[in-house]
């Protein structure tokens, strides 16, 4: 295994160059591809910083042996705040440098595209990747978030999705089935009513304000406004002061001011974290969440709140539409998801070399390997089929979220129209109306958008 030192020393010879090495082409025989990605040996995403090291690289190199191409592959680690990665991958792009091969966040592709940064796999490489077999085993929730204008910019890494997750315990105390799956708004706070007549039980967590940052856009506004048939961008408007978005308050209004959740909890610097704590403790009824919460929160070997008994303890439900039928698309059931992504550096001298790396990575074998084990939701279907046998959870989200799935529209504003979001939320939780609340959020919209002409209201 590489040292750190080792591998940050390759970084600065990998981020002087996009594909040095040989003359550029297909048919080239020498080939010096990087790989760049927010993992570090012995620091953050270390199991993909070894398993890059470990198993990609010195085993595309022998692939490509074999066909008779010399291939050096040149992992370029970090292990810092995404925001700093992302920095960081911007200024290299725009100077045409950095890693032939870049890990990036879903949600950066519609930015990266729009500064130039990246081109459609259709065009770069072009046939290879259109032609890629790999796509038979992507769903087409995991080729919706690689896509940005009905194309594709990215190979899906992993993808995620939001539920509700209830604690079975405190629903037999409250007289509630354990196999629950409330089929509307109501019925989740009717379950909630219930839960309040626990003592020391907060009934319901649904991310608020902006202590808890992206996750009560993630976690919260966006599958309940998706709920309410609304999505938060489409047709080139942004949702402002609809119907759909007071309703969305509303249910934020209806829990905080009708007394089934705490708003303190909401204005903590370590809220989340503190509500994580608090559901694995028994004091939460029900917590919406995604999927890692589940294997890196309360997952009882490893977990940051671990429960021994997570497997029996604590149900999982689908996320219900306001009432059946009005979720977006006409649906019953919603959620919201994200996850990480594969692009090809538009300076790449070697983008049908750098596509085969892509292919490499994310090859059954090769998928297998980097889950080591522990299950997780890949892009890949059939690694899913075979991984996640052991997981009914994982298996749950995989096969029925999945499905029922909308992604954050990947464009720059993006994270100012979800502060906005997070303070009409926080707003609500103080008490202020649903109405109100929605108005001001349009006008801050209005700003960070480009006006009226828009905004949908």
């Amino acid at each position: 295994m590489r040292t750190a030192t080792a591998m940050a020393l390759t970084a600065f010879v990998g981020a002087s160059l996009v594909g040095c090495g040989g003359p550029a082409g297909k048919d080239a025989k020498n080939v010096t591809l990087t790989i760049a990605a927010n993992a570090i040996t012995g620091g953050k995403n270390a199991a993909e910083a070894n398993w890059l090291t470990d198993y990609v690289i010195p085993r595309f190199v022998a692939a490509e042996k074999a066909k008779g191409v010399t291939a050096k592959v040149v992992f370029q680690p970090s292990g810092v705040d995404d925001e700093q990665y992302k920095t960081k991958l911007s200024l290299d792009l725009k100077a045409r440098s950095g890693a032939d091969v870049i890990d990036i966040d879903s949600i950066w592709i519609g930015e990266f595209a729009q500064a130039g940064y990246v081109k459609p796999l259709s065009e770069l490489p072009g046939k290879a990747a259109e032609d890629w077999d790999g796509w038979k085993q992507m769903s087409s929730a995991a080729q919706d978030l690689v896509r940005f204008d009905d194309k594709r910019y990215a190979v899906p890494i992993g993808i995620d999705g939001r539920v509700l997750y209830y604690n079975k315990a405190l629903f037999a105390k409250a007289g509630l089935g354990t196999d629950w799956q409330p089929k509307s708004w109501q019925e989740i706070l009717d379950a909630g009513r219930k839960l309040k007549t626990l003592p020391g039980v907060t009934p319901i967590q649904l991310d608020a304000g902006t202590a808890m940052g992206e996750a009560t856009t993630t976690q919260g506004v966006l599958p309940i406004l998706a709920g309410a048939g609304a999505p938060l961008y489409a047709g080139g408007k942004w949702t402002g002061a609809t119907a759909g978005m007071k309703d969305t308050l509303g249910l934020y209004r209806d829990i905080y001011q009708g007394g089934l959740g705490e708003p303190a909890l909401q204005q903590e610097a370590k809220g989340r974290d503190k509500s994580f704590q608090e559901f694995a403790d028994g004091k939460i009824g029900i917590l919406g969440e995604s999927d890692y919460f589940w294997r890196s929160v309360i997952n009882p070997k490893g977990g940051t709140a671990p429960m021994a008994d997570r497997d029996t303890a604590v149900g999982y439900a689908l996320i219900p539409a306001q009432a059946p039928g009005k979720g977006l698309r006409g649906s019953d059931f919603v959620s919201y998801s994200g996850g990480s992504v594969r692009i090809i550096n538009r300076n790449t001298k070697y983008p049908d070399q750098a596509f085969d790396l892509l292919a490499f990575m994310n090859s059954a074998d090769a998928v297998k390997a980097g889950v080591d084990g522990a299950p997780k939701i890949t892009a890949r279907t059939d690694v899913n089929d075979e991984v996640l046998g052991g997981d009914p959870m994982l298996k749950f989200v995989a096969d029925r979220v999945l499905a029922v799935t909308s992604f954050r529209p990947p464009l720059a504003v993006y994270p100012r129209v979800s502060l906005a979001l997070q303070e009409a939320t926080a707003a609500v939780v103080a008490g202020r109306s649903p109405d109100d609340a929605a108005t001001a959020y349009q006008a801050t919209l209005a700003e960070i958008v480009g006006g009226a002409a828009n905004i949908a209201s």
